[in-house]
């Protein structure tokens, strides 16, 4: 115990986000290894250094070098991430209206994936390098 509280706060964060399984992570996941600011510290220098992106409040996720620039980007789309990022959060979701008409049949058009329906409501902004997902809800 006395070897890992040694280790910057910033490692033993780094050393997590390898460890865990998915790509979406939450500001909680990190709480019993600092302070809320010294976390939050932690997490934004990972994010200046291109290991994790900002997809919203508390939420971060995982990056992989891109195939075409080589800059840093989310490991998976972001409608996925969303997904993912409201599994977490603990938010009922299923296929918009969109995807629904077009899975059904009814439409031929291809639905972006920027729209996911919510169970209640969601206040929270998720997405990163001003794109974002947007919600509708269903009953």
């Amino acid at each position: 115990m006395m070897a890992s509280r040694s280790k910057p706060l910033e490692r033993r964060i780094a050393e997590r986000i390898a460890r865990k399984e998915g790509n979406v992570f939450l500001r909680r996941d990190f709480q019993d290894l600092g302070g809320y600011d010294q976390v939050g510290r932690a997490l934004r220098r990972l994010t200046s250094q291109g290991r994790l992106v900002r997809i919203g409040y508390g939420l971060y996720a995982r990056t992989v070098p891109s195939l075409l620039s080589g800059k840093r980007v989310p490991a998976q789309p972001l409608p996925s991430l969303t997904l993912e990022a409201l599994a977490r959060l603990n938010v009922e979701t299923r296929p918009s209206r969109f995807a629904e008409a077009s899975s059904t049949g009814k439409t031929t058009q291809v639905p972006t994936g920027r729209l996911i329906a919510v169970k209640g409501r969601i206040a929270r902004k998720i997405g990163y390098n001003g794109r974002y997902v947007s919600f509708e809800r269903f009953a």
